[in-house]
């Protein structure tokens, strides 16, 4: 078992939001879903919480009720090997939400989202890199791998 579970409040789309984010992904999937009981607070029978896998990842979103919006202190970072991985992932997590910059995203939930090369806590962790990467991810919204590594290896466009 993962010790550390991220568990996400909604207000009432939690198995919503739980199916959309399986689709986006493989190896993922709905584990179990909770109801309420007599004792609530929800109404009796409607979802509680959804227990799902995000590529092996365990996470739990709640119904939880209005008050709790996600903001952008939180994020889940995406790993990406390739370009068409970061303009698929882009283009499925952003629709119907809005992309803000360096690789960042809100989906149609509120959550957000970075969907970055797997490379890029090697390039910011390396002095002789970290500058020229840092520069070139400022100016992008989706990000550009092609445009990152060549920043890498300080080659200009």
């Amino acid at each position: 078992m993962q010790k550390i579970t991220p568990f996400l409040w909604f207000d009432h789309q939690a198995e919503e939001a739980a199916n959309f984010y399986v689709a986006q992904f493989p190896d993922s999937k709905i584990v179990a879903v909770s109801r309420y009981g007599a004792s609530g607070p929800g109404p009796v029978g409607s979802v509680m919480t959804v227990s799902f896998q995000l590529a092996g990842q365990n996470f739990i979103a709640l119904n939880g009720g209005p008050g709790h919006p996600f903001t952008q202190a939180i994020s889940l970072v995406v790993n990406c090997e390739t370009q068409p991985e970061i303009d698929e992932l882009w283009e499925r997590l952003s629709a119907d939400g809005r992309p803000i910059e360096c690789g960042w995203l809100v989906d149609r939930y509120g959550l957000s989202w970075q969907v970055v090369p797997a490379r890029i806590a090697e390039w910011m962790a390396d002095p002789a890199k970290c500058d020229r990467v840092m520069s070139a991810l400022l100016a992008m919204t989706k990000l550009d791998l092609a445009a990152l590594e060549r920043a890498a290896a300080d080659q200009p466009d």
